[in-house]
């Protein structure tokens, strides 16, 4: 597993394609850069692709301390150019939404076009951080058994939790969401929770962009989505029926149609 030294941490990424444009996922919190696995798959015969975890996440590094939305936006831009990759195709969903606007707005020059996947410009709304704080506050002290329950139902719509041909995927994610590091996992949950509302500063995005919700998103609702892509100028704008928060996981054909429809308008496929 590859890694690279950036912002004083080891940063675990992946490539995969190839191809003259360069594609960068970033996941969500309590996730890790295989949920974009459906898309890479299919967008790596285009595409040189690129996936990180975020630092605290997957093989990324555990620091003790560094967890502000500031230090994890700068992750991502210092990997950009730490990679040499000039400028790329952005793609994020949740905290990776956060992260690809704020690099729109900083850094303009480092995204081509940017795709956000169930996420929110806006700040997090107070009953939703003080449930998630609570949660927070139970993983830390009791440990992960004691909110798994409750936090899928978050993550997915429940159409992907009791498919029954799914199940081995519903595992692999309850593994994977209780593997993370608890303390890492409260100090970057504080962070992103108590992040600012970017969506006043969205009309000065000018790249091109696309927004994809998953119509039962329950952490960042169509409404947010809805706002943004009002917000951004020319963005695109696409609704994932029967999806929760992860849609890109839960219905990886019709995401995976979204992105393909949007690049197609730019001209990066046929």
């Amino acid at each position: 597993m590859p890694k690279i030294k950036i912002n004083d941490i080891h940063i675990h990424f992946r490539e995969t394609g190839q191809g003259k444009e360069t594609l960068l996922f970033s996941h969500g919190y309590l996730m890790n850069h295989t949920m974009f696995d459906a898309q890479i798959n299919e967008l790596k015969k285009h595409f040189r692709c690129i996936s990180f975890d975020h630092r605290g996440h997957g093989a990324s590094d555990v620091p003790r301390e560094g967890y502000q939305l500031a230090d994890i936006v700068n992750d991502a831009i210092y990997l950009i150019e730490e990679l040499k990759l000039d400028s790329v195709h952005f793609i994020g969903m949740s905290t990776g939404g956060f992260v690809g606007m704020r690099i729109a707005l900083k850094r303009p020059d480092l995204i081509k076009s940017l795709i956000l996947i169930d996420t929110s410009a806006e700040e997090e709304p107070r009953k939703s951080k003080k449930k998630n704080n609570l949660l927070i506050w139970m993983v830390k002290n009791i440990g992960w058994f004691a909110v798994i329950r409750k936090v899928m139902p978050i993550l997915f719509h429940q159409t992907f939790l009791k498919d029954g041909k799914r199940q081995a995927e519903v595992d692999k994610w309850r593994k994977i969401v209780t593997s993370q590091n608890k303390l890492s996992m409260a100090h970057f949950g504080h962070a992103i929770f108590e992040r600012d509302n970017v969506l006043p500063q969205l009309p000065s995005i000018k790249i091109p962009t696309a927004v994809i919700v998953g119509e039962k998103d329950i952490p960042t609702p169509v409404e947010c989505s809805k706002k943004m892509a009002e917000h951004i100028p020319d963005s695109r704008y696409f609704s994932i029926p029967d999806a929760g928060h992860s849609a890109a996981i839960e219905k990886p054909k019709e995401v995976n149609r979204a992105i393909q429809s949007f690049y197609s308008e730019l001209k990066l496929i046929e």
